[in-house]
Protein backbone atom coordinates (compact mmCIF):
# COMPACT_ATOMS: atom_id res chain seq x y z
CA UNK A 1 0.00 0.00 0.00
CA UNK A 2 1.25 3.46 -0.92
CA UNK A 3 2.31 5.72 1.93
CA UNK A 4 0.92 9.22 1.43
CA UNK A 5 3.70 10.62 3.64
CA UNK A 6 6.18 9.72 0.91
CA UNK A 7 4.49 12.07 -1.55
CA UNK A 8 5.88 15.59 -1.89
CA UNK A 9 3.92 18.04 0.27
CA UNK A 10 2.95 19.95 -2.85
CA UNK A 11 1.12 16.94 -4.31
CA UNK A 12 -0.67 16.30 -1.02
CA UNK A 13 -1.68 19.97 -0.80
CA UNK A 14 -2.97 20.14 -4.39
CA UNK A 15 -5.06 16.99 -3.82
CA UNK A 16 -6.47 18.44 -0.56
CA UNK A 17 -7.38 21.70 -2.30
CA UNK A 18 -8.92 19.86 -5.26
CA UNK A 19 -11.05 17.74 -2.93
CA UNK A 20 -12.16 20.80 -0.99
CA UNK A 21 -13.12 22.64 -4.18
CA UNK A 22 -14.90 19.59 -5.61
CA UNK A 23 -16.92 18.98 -2.46
CA UNK A 24 -17.71 22.53 -1.30
CA UNK A 25 -16.65 24.88 -4.09
CA UNK A 26 -14.46 26.73 -1.62
CA UNK A 27 -10.91 26.68 -0.35
CA UNK A 28 -8.60 28.97 1.58
CA UNK A 29 -5.73 27.88 -0.66
CA UNK A 30 -3.13 30.12 -2.21
CA UNK A 31 -3.55 31.29 -5.79
CA UNK A 32 -1.09 28.72 -7.15
CA UNK A 33 -2.63 25.87 -5.17
CA UNK A 34 -6.08 26.80 -6.41
CA UNK A 35 -4.92 27.04 -10.04
CA UNK A 36 -3.21 23.66 -9.81
CA UNK A 37 -6.33 22.11 -8.23
CA UNK A 38 -8.57 23.55 -10.95
CA UNK A 39 -6.40 21.92 -13.61
CA UNK A 40 -6.26 18.61 -11.72
CA UNK A 41 -10.05 18.63 -11.65
CA UNK A 42 -10.31 20.01 -15.20
CA UNK A 43 -12.78 22.55 -13.82
CA UNK A 44 -11.83 26.02 -14.91
CA UNK A 45 -14.67 27.57 -12.90
CA UNK A 46 -12.43 27.01 -9.87
CA UNK A 47 -9.70 29.30 -11.19
CA UNK A 48 -9.28 32.45 -9.09
CA UNK A 49 -11.33 35.35 -10.49
CA UNK A 50 -8.11 37.20 -11.29
CA UNK A 51 -7.26 34.44 -13.81
CA UNK A 52 -10.28 34.08 -16.10
CA UNK A 53 -8.04 32.83 -18.91
CA UNK A 54 -6.88 29.21 -18.56
CA UNK A 55 -3.64 29.76 -20.48
CA UNK A 56 -2.70 32.72 -18.30
CA UNK A 57 -3.49 30.65 -15.20
CA UNK A 58 -1.40 27.70 -16.45
CA UNK A 59 1.49 30.05 -17.14
CA UNK A 60 1.21 31.35 -13.55
CA UNK A 61 2.37 27.91 -12.36
CA UNK A 62 6.09 27.26 -12.60
CA UNK A 63 7.47 24.16 -14.34
CA UNK A 64 7.61 22.20 -11.09
CA UNK A 65 3.94 22.83 -10.23
CA UNK A 66 2.86 22.09 -13.80
CA UNK A 67 4.61 18.74 -13.43
CA UNK A 68 2.78 18.11 -10.14
CA UNK A 69 -0.52 18.64 -11.97
CA UNK A 70 0.54 16.14 -14.64
CA UNK A 71 1.64 13.58 -12.00
CA UNK A 72 -1.62 13.86 -10.06
CA UNK A 73 -3.70 13.47 -13.21
CA UNK A 74 -1.61 10.50 -14.32
CA UNK A 75 -0.85 8.68 -11.06
CA UNK A 76 -2.99 9.99 -8.22
CA UNK A 77 -6.44 10.72 -9.62
CA UNK A 78 -7.76 7.90 -7.41
CA UNK A 79 -7.13 10.22 -4.42
CA UNK A 80 -9.62 12.78 -5.74
CA UNK A 81 -13.23 12.81 -4.62
CA UNK A 82 -15.34 11.14 -7.34
CA UNK A 83 -17.59 14.09 -8.17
Amino acid sequence: MENQNQLPWEIIKIIEVANSLASSGRSGASTGERIAAAFVLNRMEFLPASYPDAVEAWDRLDDEWQEYVRLIKRDYSHKLVPW
